[in-house]
């Protein structure tokens, strides 16, 4: 037997055994992460009363509905967001994004759809 045939059989077999013997074991726990979710309404008061209502004159566009412009408040004043349309949901209607004035201030409402 020449020893190239000896070397490759020797390795073969080697090769043979060692596969059989691997052991996978955890080195070191990884952390889990779980991602919270965001609330879904975070509740904004200003001190102050908004702007005048921004008007806007916008065509009818079919399918869809104009959720209008309006003031957001930034923790030091009013800042203008522009209006977009908003995809019309069968069975649901849409609420304009509005203030609405309470004893402690003026308070955020987005504009949501709501069944019916």
């Amino acid at each position: 037997m020449s020893i190239r045939l000896l070397a490759v059989t020797s390795l073969i077999v080697a090769a043979a055994l060692a596969s059989g013997c691997v052991e996978e074991r955890v080195v070191h726990d990884r952390p889990v992460y779980v991602q919270q979710q965001q609330p879904a309404y975070v509740e904004v008061v200003a001190p102050r009363p908004p702007p005048p209502v921004i008007v806007e004159q916008v065509g009818p566009r079919p399918g869809y509905i104009w959720s209008h412009s309006y003031y957001r408040w930034d923790g030091r004043q009013y800042v203008t967001v522009r209006g977009h349309w908003e995809a019309v949901r069968p069975g649901y209607h849409y609420v304009h994004p509005h203030w609405e004035q309470h004893g402690d201030g003026w308070h955020w409402r987005a504009g949501v759809w709501i069944v019916g």
